[in-house]
C-alpha cells in the first residue's frame, strides 16, 4: 500500500464555492433526509417528513364556553328588560365550562345573566342568539385540515394541535448519525491528571454538543493511533454505521495527508484545502451520498470548519435551520384591545411587506392551540395598557428567526385549502421560503392590499350587475392601479348538506324551511356576498333562514359543523364537502383569483409561487381535493 507523504500542496478554493459544490455533489450522489415514524409525544424539535393532516375535529363535541345553562335559543326569543321570558327546569340544562352541550340545545346563557326563581325556573331579560357561548366542533381544528406542512419543526404547541386533531404518530426526518473519529498518538481521553505530552481529546465533546443543537445524533468512536491502516479501518467502520463521518486529525505532521488518502481510497475527495482561516486544511470527502469531513486538530479550526462546512449539510438533511430568539419592531395590521387588569401575550403572524415588518394578530382564544403553533412572534401588552391601534409600531418577541420572516410570503384574504397546499409546495421547493396565510375574507384581502400589508390576497367577489368576478371590485378600490389580478382556479360553490341529504335540500329556496339549520360565512367573505346575492335573487328573506347570522371563517369549519350534526346546511366549496363526506348541491362555478400589488410582484417567493401555480404538481393536488377547474393558473388576467 502506497502511503501519500506529508507536506502536499493544498487547494485554496473559496469557502462559498466549496460549500456550494460540496452540497451539490452530495445531493447529486443521493443524499437526502430519511423518514421515520414516531409517536407525536416524542416529536418535539423533530422535522416533519411530509404534510400532516387532522384526523378529527378539535373540539370534537360542542362544549360550553361558560358556566350557566344550555337552552334552545328559540325558547328565549322576545325576552327583554321589560318583557322577560321564564324557562321551567325541563327547558334548560345546567352546564359548566367545558361540559358537552345537550343535543336539543343550541345556546348557553351565563349564570350571571340568570334570575333564579324558587320553583327552579329561571327568568331571562335578554334573548339568546343561536350558538352563543358554545365552543363548536372544529373551532380550533377541522378534520382534514393541514396541521403542519412538510419540513416543519414540531413545537410543543404543535404537539397539542396534533393530538387534538387525533394524530398519534407522524413521519419525521431521521436524525442523521454523525460518527466522530479522534486520531493521534498523543491523544488521550479526558482526565484530571494528564502526563506531560498527553493531549486531552475534547474536540469530539465540542462537536457532539454542536451536532445535537443542529438536530443530529453524534457517535464518538475510540481514539485511533496515528497509523494509516487503523485510520482506514476506523473510517470504514464509521461509514457502515453512520450517515456522516468526521475525521478529526491529531498533531503529527502527516495527519492531513493520511486522512485525505484514507478518504480517497474509501470514496473520493472534492477538495483538500479551503480558503479560510482558521481551518484551511479541511478535507471535503465523500463515499457516495455520505459526507466524510477531514477536520483540523486545533479546536478553533475544527469549530470553524464544522460550522461552515458541516452545518449546511445537516440543515439540508434535516430541513431544520438553527434558530436564535430575537426581538424586532413591527407594524400592527389590526387594532389589539386588551383589558387593563392583565399583562397579555398576543400571538402574531409576521412578514416583510413593502419595506415594513407587518404583524397580524392571530385568534386570541385560550382554547385555540393552533394559533400558538402558527405564531411567528409574541406581542406583550403590559398591565394597564388598553392595547394598540392599527398601524402602531410595537416590539415583537420572535418565535422564528428574522431571516425566515424576510422570506415569508404573506397572504391575507379569502380562505381556500389550496393555500395550504401552495404553502407546502413553496416550502418543499425552497426550504428558505415560507407562506403565512390569514383568513379575513375577500374584502379583508382587498383592504390589506390597499394598506400595503400583504403580498397576495385571495379573492372571489361577485359583481351582481353582470355576474363577473373580481375585476369591478379591483377597479373600484384601486382607481390609481398598482395591482395585478392573477388567475388561480375556477371552483364549484354549492350547498353542503348532511351525507345522504336527508332534509332533501334542492337549492337556495329549501333553506327557508323551519326544520333546516343553516351555518354561514362571515360578512365580507366572497361566499357570504354570493349567498346574500342568491337570497336576493330568489326573493328569500335572510331572516327566514334559521342560523343565517351564525358565522364561520373557513369552508372547512362550515363543513365541520354540518358533519357534526349542529347544522343541516351551509354554502361552501366542493373540496370542503368532499373532505367531510357531505352531500353537495352545486350552485355555481366562481373565479378564485390572487390579487398581487406591483410592489410585491418581483419578490423571489411571489415568482416562485406563480411557478407553482403553473406546475403539474399543483394541478395534481387540486385534483385530489376536487371541485376545481384550471385554465391558465399563474397568468395575469388584468393589470391595473
Amino acid at each position: 500500500m502506497e502511503i501519500v507523504m506529508a507536506f502536499q500542496y493544498l487547494t485554496n478554493v473559496p469557502l462559498e464555492q466549496a460549500k456550494k459544490e460540496y452540497l451539490e455533489l452530495l445531493v447529486k450522489n443521493g443524499m437526502r433526509g430519511v423518514p421515520e415514524r414516531i409517536r407525536v409525544q416524542d416529536a418535539c424539535g423533530r422535522v416533519t417528513a411530509c404534510a400532516v393532516y387532522a384526523h378529527i375535529c378539535a373540539p370534537h363535541y360542542h362544549a360550553s364556553a361558560m358556566d350557566g345553562i344550555a337552552v334552545q335559543a328559540g325558547d328565549t326569543f322576545g325576552a327583554t328588560q321589560t318583557t322577560p321570558v321564564t324557562l321551567p327546569p325541563e327547558r334548560y340544562t345546567v352546564v359548566d365550562t367545558g361540559d358537552p352541550v345537550p343535543e336539543h340545545c343550541d345556546a348557553v346563557i351565563m349564570v350571571e345573566d340568570l334570575v333564579k326563581e324558587e320553583d327552579g325556573s329561571v327568568r331571562l331579560h335578554d334573548a339568546a342568539a343561536p350558538w352563543q357561548h358554545i365552543r363548536q366542533i372544529g373551532e380550533d381544528i377541522c378534520a382534514g385540515e393541514m396541521i403542519l406542512p412538510a419540513y416543519t419543526v414540531v413545537s410543543p404547541s404543535a404537539i397539542g394541535a396534533l393530538l387534538a386533531g387525533g394524530v398519534l404518530e407522524l413521519d419525521v426526518l431521521k436524525k442523521p448519525v454523525v460518527g466522530i473519529i479522534p486520531t493521534g498518538d498523543e491523544i488521550i481521553l479526558p482526565t484530571a491528571d494528564p502526563a506531560p505530552g498527553d493531549i486531552i481529546e475534547f474536540n469530539s465533546s465540542i462537536f457532539s454538543a454542536m451536532l445535537r443543537e443542529w438536530g443530529a445524533e453524534p457517535l464518538t468512536f475510540p481514539i485511533v493511533p496515528d497509523r494509516f491502516d487503523e485510520i482506514k479501518a476506523a473510517v470504514s467502520e464509521a461509514l457502515s454505521k453512520c450517515d456522516i463521518v468526521i475525521l478529526n486529525a491529531g498533531s503529527s505532521a502527516g495527519r492531513e495527508d493520511y486522512s485525505a488518502q484514507v478518504i480517497r481510497e474509501l470514496g473520493g475527495v472534492l477538495y483538500h484545502g479551503v480558503a479560510m482561516k482558521p481551518g484551511k486544511p479541511a478535507i471535503l470527502g465523500y463515499q457516495g451520498p455520505k459526507p466524510v469531513l477531514g477536520v483540523p486538530g486545533y479546536p478553533v479550526s475544527g469549530i470553524i470548519v464544522i460550522e461552515q462546512l458541516l452545518k449546511p449539510i445537516i440543515e439540508a438533511m434535516t430541513r431544520r435551520p438553527v434558530r436564535q430568539e430575537e426581538t424586532v419592531r413591527a407594524q400592527l395590521s389590526r387594532p389589539v384591545v386588551s383589558g387593563l387588569k392583565y399583562e397579555e401575550f398576543v400571538r402574531v403572524r409576521m412578514g416583510h411587506v413593502d419595506g415594513r415588518l407587518i404583524a397580524t394578530p392571530l385568534n386570541r382564544g385560550s382554547g385555540v392551540v393552533s394559533s400558538f403553533m402558527k405564531a411567528d412572534g409574541i406581542l406583550v401588552i403590559p398591565q394597564g395598557l388598553e392595547g394598540h391601534e392599527a398601524g402602531s409600531e410595537v416590539e415583537i418577541r420572535l418565535l422564528r428567526p428574522k431571516e425566515e420572516l424576510e422570506h415569508t410570503l404573506v397572504a391575507i384574504g379569502s380562505h381556500d385549502p389550496l393555500l395550504d397546499e401552495l404553502a407546502d409546495l413553496l416550502h418543499r421547493g425552497n426550504a428558505a421560503y415560507y407562506m403565512a396565510s390569514t383568513h379575513t375574507g375577500s374584502m379583508g384581502g382587498i383592504m390589506a392590499v390597499r394598506r400595503r400589508e400583504t403580498h397576495v390576497a385571495g379573492i372571489h367577489l361577485l359583481d351582481e350587475n353582470d355576474g363577473t368576478y373580481n375585476e369591478s371590485y379591483v377597479r373600484r378600490y384601486f382607481p390609481g392601479g398598482g395591482v395585478r389580478l392573477v388567475e388561480c382556479v375556477g371552483r364549484t360553490q354549492g350547498i353542503m348538506a348532511e351525507a345522504g341529504n336527508p332534509k332533501q335540500i334542492t337549492g337556495i329556496e329549501s333553506l327557508a324551511s323551519s326544520d333546516i339549520r343553516y351555518v354561514n360565512r362571515q360578512k365580507g367573505s366572497g361566499t357570504r356576498i354570493l349567498m346574500d346575492y342568491l337570497c336576493k335573487k330568489h326573493g328569500l328573506d335572510t331572516a327566514s333562514i334559521y342560523g343565517y347570522e351564525r358565522e364561520e371563517f373557513t369552508h372547512t369549519s362550515v363543513a365541520a359543523q354540518i358533519a357534526s350534526g349542529s347544522a343541516d346546511a351551509g354554502m361552501g366549496i366542493y373540496s370542503a364537502a368532499r373532505m367531510y363526506g357531505l352531500a353537495f348541491i352545486p350552485v355555481c362555478t366562481e373565479q378564485y383569483d390572487l390579487l398581487i400589488p406591483d410592489s410585491a410582484w418581483d419578490t423571489p417567493f411571489v415568482q416562485e409561487m406563480l411557478e407553482i401555480l403553473r406546475s403539474r404538481e399543483f394541478a395534481g393536488k387540486l385534483e385530489e381535493l376536487g371541485g376545481y377547474t384550471l385554465q391558465s393558473p399563474g397568468e395575469v388576467r388584468c393589470r391595473f
